[in-house]
Parts: C-alpha cells; sequence; structure tokens
C-alpha cells in the first residue's frame, strides 16, 4: 500500500514538472516573450480597433499607434525616413548648430552649467508644447510636441525592442503591446563640434539619445533622456543640456 502511495506521489510530481516546463516554453503570441516572463502573462490588453486608427499624419508628417498612451511619430524632428537620423537638439533648442557648448546653450547664463533663468530647480521643470522652446511643436507645428520622461518610461518597458539594420542604419524596431511597430535609429549624439556614437562605429558603437521634455528634479544642469545600444535600453535623468540629441515626437 505505502508502495502504491509513492509511486502515486511521484507519478503527480513528474506530471506537475512537465506541465510548468510546457508553460515555461510557451510564448506570447503577442510579444514572443515566454509566458513566464511576459508582463501580461500571454493576455495582452485589446486595444479599440473600431474606434481608433493604426496610422495616420499630421501637419504631414505619420504617426503610428503602438497601444500606448500617446501615438508616436514614425521619423525623428529634421529626418525625411525613419532610418534617418534627423536633426541633432540641445534640450529647449528648435534648431541644430555647429557647436554644442554652454556658451551658447538655451536658458544658460554662465559658460558652465550652473547659472540658469527660467528652467531650473524651483522653476519651471518642463518644456510645454506651447512654451515656444518645445523642439517637436515648433518644427511640427499641430499636436506634436516632445515627450514626457514617463512616456519614454512607457516605451521602453512595454514594447518589445529588436536590434536591426533599416536601410544603412542600425538602431532597435520598437514593437507596441498591438504589434504595430517604430524605427529609432541608433544616431548618437552631439558635443561642441563633434558627432559620437553614431550607427556602425566600430570604436564606440551605435547609440540612440532621445530628449524628453522634463528637467532632473534635483540637477538643473541635466534634463531626462531615453538612451539604448545594441545591450540595452535606459532612461536617464543626467542628459547635460547642451549636448546635442534626437527628439522622436509624440502626440495626443
Amino acid at each position: 500500500m505505502k508502495r502504491l502511495f509513492a509511486f502515486t506521489l511521484l507519478f503527480q510530481l513528474v506530471l506537475l514538472t512537465a506541465q510548468a516546463q510546457k508553460v515555461e516554453a510557451k510564448k506570447c503570441a503577442t510579444c514572443g516573450k515566454p509566458i513566464a516572463t511576459c508582463q501580461y502573462k500571454g493576455r495582452h490588453p485589446k486595444t479599440n480597433t473600431t474606434n481608433s486608427q493604426a496610422t495616420g499624419k499630421i501637419n504631414g508628417h505619420e504617426w503610428v499607434d503602438l497601444g500606448l498612451s500617446v501615438k508616436w511619430a514614425t521619423c525623428n524632428v529634421g529626418a525625411n525616413s525613419p532610418e534617418d537620423y534627423g536633426g541633432y537638439y540641445a534640450w529647449g533648442e528648435t534648431s541644430t548648430k555647429s557647436n554644442y557648448t554652454w556658451d551658447n546653450c538655451f536658458d544658460c547664463l554662465d559658460d558652465e552649467g550652473d547659472s540658469w533663468s527660467v528652467y531650473k530647480i524651483g522653476g519651471k521643470t518642463k518644456l510645454e508644447p506651447n512654451s515656444g522652446h518645445d523642439t517637436a511643436r515648433q518644427n511640427w507645428g499641430g499636436t506634436w510636441r516632445m515627450p514626457t520622461e514617463k512616456e519614454l518610461e512607457e516605451l521602453s518597458k512595454k514594447c518589445t525592442w529588436k536590434w536591426t539594420l533599416k536601410g544603412d542604419h542600425e538602431g532597435y524596431e520598437v514593437i507596441g503591446p498591438n504589434s504595430n511597430s517604430i524605427f529609432l535609429p541608433a544616431a548618437g549624439y552631439r558635443d561642441g563640434t563633434e558627432l559620437f556614437c553614431i550607427s556602425g562605429d566600430s570604436v564606440l558603437g551605435g547609440q540612440g539619445s532621445y530628449w524628453s521634455s522634463t528637467l532632473n528634479d534635483e540637477d538643473s544642469y541635466d534634463a531626462c533622456y531615453l538612451n539604448f545600444w545594441r545591450e540595452g535600453i535606459n532612461i536617464y535623468s543626467d542628459g547635460g543640456r547642451l549636448n546635442g540629441f534626437s527628439v522622436r515626437p509624440v502626440t495626443d
């Protein structure tokens, strides 16, 4: 009797282990991750396809609905195609320049980044769309604007990121919960007169740096941005405002 009980218990244990391995190996049909690591456990929220479009245009610039809180543009500001790098903009500036320094940095009152006019701790801490200093709104008009730090975090955490090659440029295909996607090129960044970490750079490797409209909440010297390279994606708050980063617009 005891042997029969032990055999039955062992059989059930083996069966449960096999079932657990099967669940772990099964992949989510939406994001492609194993069910065990998918944040929705294979049950992604459905998007309303009857009352919303997957794509559209505002002032001639295309957007894509990724199933997030905002719609994302398909190109960077200053770009003519998704894989094109576009322009490089210091935080709060609306045009490109040949030299990115504290001497000519928007809102900076000295040559070290230690004194600020309006955008600082205790002052304005976000670039509002109608402020005249939102890179997206000033260049594209309409309802386009720069993403906030939280919207960049949503993009990084709720989407699937796949390093790929589009045209001649490396970068990430960013796939939303609803399976729609955008491409973010590894355009590098500008500091002074130099361009660093561009796609295909054999020494530094491809990197993408994309501004948010949000100032660092502890240091007026910096603003928040999305940074990525082949090995990872992060949201940082220590982007020196003088640097020329890419801008990818959003619309509500």
